[in-house]
């Protein structure tokens, strides 16, 4: 097993004790994440839309598949997906290993079969050495590809930002004047109530409460939800127009927002959280119009850039480190 280093900011890696990360299957899961026979016409890989350049997101508002199909929601960064107790924006995938295999069949995204994906990369000599190597003799199998991809994404971990040299690393001159204004308001209740859900702790510094939550974002003209969210897996009415909450941290690299990708910039979502959000039945009640200046507003955004950390080495393509 190899130690996984959380950088400053951030917890111990939780590791599932039937997936233990080895140099050889980061090492595979690496090779796996930028190889596009994983799609139906070897044309998509896990990075045409966790892109390392835009900070494992694709920057659309929605996904794009094969073939330049559009999904359904827009794609959510993989930096520090490692903490998330519960995967997708529904949380229809409860670990990192379970998330790896629903694009791969998803027609709206890589649209192949497990069974030929496995067949495609079972048959290529390099990779069944490998895979070997990793596991043992024998066939390979969509568990295996799904650990191997689960243990590099482990690896992609970013912190050490500006923030964390100010709250742990002792730094003070770390965050300027407005960014520490903007912290204030982030975690005043009574003013900008962000870490309610965004949470900051001993414990969980990645800026979410892993939990869902409905802002009223995705509401159409006639006041109907565009997109159930978590309902669509609980079929509980309270869940309806729930999301996962994201991670801020790197935010200010991930435009745009929102599940739906409806916002463009960070003063568009703090200007929609100061609204309240959007009224609905379900709306959650930590949503409430917020009294932020123009100042206010902009300190906020000025923190939430502080919020972007050093990128995960060997992490790119394979032979570009």
């Amino acid at each position: 097993m190899i130690d996984i280093r959380a950088p400053l900011g951030l917890p111990p890696v939780p590791i599932p004790p039937d997936n233990p990360p080895t140099a050889q299957t980061i090492a595979l899961g690496r090779q796996l994440f930028y190889d596009p026979r994983l799609s139906k016409d070897n044309t998509i890989s896990c990075a045409s839309c966790h892109n390392p350049n835009f900070a494992f997101t694709d920057h659309l508002t929605i996904a794009r598949g094969i073939g330049g199909l559009l999904g359904v929601r827009n794609t959510p960064t993989l930096l520090n997906a490692a903490y998330s107790p519960i995967q997708f924006w529904d949380g229809r995938a409860a670990t990192l290993e379970a998330q790896s295999a629903f694009p791969i069949a998803n027609p709206l995204e890589m649209n192949q079969p497990h069974e030929v994906s496995v067949s495609k990369i079972g048959s290529d000599p390099t990779y069944k050495a490998e895979f070997a190597q990793a596991f043992g003799p024998g066939p390979v199998t969509l568990g295996q590809i799904q650990k191997s991809l689960a243990s590099f994404e482990r690896t992609l971990l970013s912190a050490n930002s500006p923030f964390d040299q100010y709250q742990y690393g002792g730094n003070k001159q770390a965050l300027s004047p407005a960014a520490i204004h903007g912290l204030e308001i982030f975690t005043d209740p009574q003013r900008g109530n962000c870490a309610v859900c965004h949470t900051i702790d001993a414990h969980y510094e990645i800026f979410t409460d892993g939990k869902f939550h409905n802002t009223g974002a995705g509401i159409n003209g006639e006041g109907d939800f565009t997109d159930l969210g978590r309902f669509g897996q609980t079929k509980l009415e309270a869940d309806r127009g729930e999301f996962k909450t994201p991670t801020l941290r790197n935010v200010a690299l991930t435009a745009p927002y929102m599940h739906d990708g409806s916002l463009k910039t960070l003063k568009d979502v703090v200007d929609f959280y100061v609204g309240g959000g959007n009224s609905n039945p379900d709306l959650d009640k930590q949503m409430k119009p917020l009294k932020l200046s123009a100042q206010d507003r902009a300190d906020l955004v000025t923190f939430l850039e502080s919020l972007n950390g050093n990128m995960p080495k060997n992490a790119g393509p394979p032979g570009k480190e």
